[in-house]
């Protein structure tokens, strides 16, 4: 790949006590000479820039490739935050012949030169973009080390992609013959624990990406009262009085290990008061994008018609809870969230999104859309060869064999499409 030098702010453009700016590319001791002279590899060391007026001290650092995050020559420049004081220095690096860097190119050059693999550049984007506890640990856990689950598919291919081409090249000279029961009771064992991964990334997609829960009923049902439980401080107004809520309240939190993002609606009623109209119409909108919906209904009643007709598209995503259980026995996902009561509902989450799982059961699971849709596609793979017949012709087992292999390489990066690079790495920001 190209070694054009790149350099970027590898921390944001707002006032604070250091700025990092991050270099990389091939002879970089030369290219820098005219600014500062590089101390020894890997030892920070203060140097003087200079350049077009300017005097700035900074901690240098220097990566001698390919010993370096990217492989290639790597440079990092502590200087004062001040953000014009980075943006003059970033100029001059320009006018050095060091280009600025497109949005995860550092990595992108990690990835090629064989310092990092796709599954943990995917990892590193998701670490960066988390907004909860939950979504740091299931990131981290996948930067670790490639799932074991891979390692073990290709262990268990590669013999069998071997007999299978001897089979077709060889076949009828050499009388080689593929045993297709034999590669069945191989692959069993594979196909389970591929059906325990998808489990593990359904639920940990839903992790990495949180929850939308939308908390829907009539007035004073108890809403408000749950969605403050959830956030953990008094977020939503809670009185006695009808319809205190009148617009949608929209709150990120985390709660039991959860990721979610929270929303209390508008009391649903007829009523004629223009305000509360409008809160009840943005309900709609809402439930067509949330991921789930819990329906509170005081213990002892039953669902009111208006709040029945509107869930009644979105039964397939819908729970209902019974809210002030501690006043009249309910059964199903009975709270008392005033009082802190919410077991019931925890596992009714875990069950519906998680598949019972879990937080910790998801770490090092995949979770990504493309991830999710390659593991899919291997399952499939994976089916259409146990569904073989003894006596087919050594080509078709040959030709999935060799797709399954295939699907492996793109999952971990080893088949590099470049769309799907541009679309990994757009998502990342300019000193990554």
């Amino acid at each position: 790949m190209a070694t054009e030098p790149i350099c970027a702010p590898a921390t944001p453009l707002l006032p604070a006590a250091v700025a990092l700016v991050r270099i990389s590319g091939t002879g970089l001791q030369a290219l820098l000479a005219p600014l500062l002279t590089l101390p020894e590899p890997r030892q920070a060391s203060l140097r003087t820039l200079r350049w077009s007026g300017f005097r700035e001290r900074a901690l240098v650092l220097f990566f001698p490739g390919p010993a370096s995050y990217t492989g290639e020559d790597v440079v990092e420049l502590q200087i004062h935050g001040n953000p014009l004081l980075a943006t003059r220095l970033l100029g001059h690096l320009h006018s050095l012949g060091i280009r600025l860097a497109e949005p995860g190119e550092f990595t992108r050059r990690a990835l090629l030169n064989g310092k990092q693999g796709l599954l943990e550049a995917e990892a590193l984007r998701d670490l960066v973009a988390a907004q909860s506890d939950a979504q740091i640990r299931l990131a981290q856990a996948r930067a670790d080390a490639q799932p074991e689950w891979i390692g073990a598919a290709r262990r268990t291919l590669a013999p069998w992609m071997a007999r299978a081409e001897a089979a077709v090249d060889y076949g009828e000279e050499e009388n080689i013959l593929l045993n297709i029961n034999e590669l069945s009771t191989s692959l069993r064992p594979l196909q389970i624990w591929f059906h325990v991964e998808q489990r593990r990334a359904r639920a940990a997609r839903q992790l990495r990406d949180g929850l939308r829960l939308a908390l829907v009923g009539r007035p004073n049902a108890g809403k408000s009262t749950l969605f403050n439980a959830l956030v953990g401080e008094e977020r939503a107004i809670v009185t006695e009085v009808p319809g205190t809520t009148r617009d949608v309240l929209e709150v990120r939190c985390e709660w039991r290990g959860l990721p979610l993002r929270l929303f209390d609606t508008a009391g649903i009623h007829t009523t004629e008061d223009p305000v509360e109209r409008l809160g009840v119409a943005r309900v709609r909108p809402l439930l067509e994008t949330a991921d789930l919906v819990l329906h509170l209904i005081p213990a002892g009643e039953e669902a009111t018609a208006p709040v029945v007709a509107i869930l009644a598209p979105f039964l397939g995503k819908v729970i209902e809870v019974r809210t002030f259980s501690d006043q009249t026995e309910a059964s199903g996902v009975a709270i008392a969230a005033h009082r802190g009561d919410l077991d019931a509902l925890e596992v009714a989450l875990r069950e519906r999104l998680l598949g019972g799982l879990g937080p910790d059961a998801c770490l090092g699971a995949l979770a990504t859309e493309r991830q999710a849709a390659l593991l899919d596609d291997l399952v499939g793979q994976l089916e259409l060869l146990l569904g073989l017949e003894e006596g087919c012709p050594p080509e078709l087992p040959a030709s999935l064999l060799q797709g399954a292999w295939g699907l492996l390489a793109r999952l971990t990066g080893e088949d590099r499409a470049e769309s799907a690079l541009d679309a990994l790495f757009s998502g990342f920001c300019l000193g990554k």
